[in-house]
């Protein structure tokens, strides 16, 4: 039984994707630190869902790519605190990428999101 993540979700609608995320700001400044990057990173995709039409519960599918898989492991719980602050407690399929770069050498991570918004 997966714990904060399903292991598979169906739907139908209209798909809402994007491209690997990263946590920076809108004047392209990183965050501090692997859990403020992923709290921007997850704030950006929220409101790239939203310019979509889609909400937290239209997420079917979140992959992520991380630099260091000890520095995620040590931060499970924050992690989970900053995403059910952003997206609530809908848990869609996730995978999960360690030892790849994010688009952005200082970037310690990066995240592609899919949603379906109902029809």
């Amino acid at each position: 039984m997966p714990k904060g993540y399903a292991n598979g979700m169906a739907a139908d609608g209209r798909l809402v994707v994007t491209g690997g995320v990263i946590g920076w700001n809108i004047s392209g400044e990183l965050a501090d630190g692997f859990v403020a990057q992923v709290r921007q990173a997850l704030s950006n995709i929220a409101a790239i869902m939203a310019e979509g039409g889609a909400r937290p519960e239209h997420l079917v599918r979140l992959t992520w790519y991380v630099v260091d898989i000890e520095e995620y492991l040590a931060n499970l719980k924050s992690l989970g605190q900053v995403y059910r602050e952003i997206f609530g407690s809908h848990y869609p399929a996730m995978a999960l990428g360690a030892g790849g770069a994010p688009g952005r050498k200082a970037a310690r991570v990066e995240i592609e999101a899919t949603a379906v918004v109902p029809r």
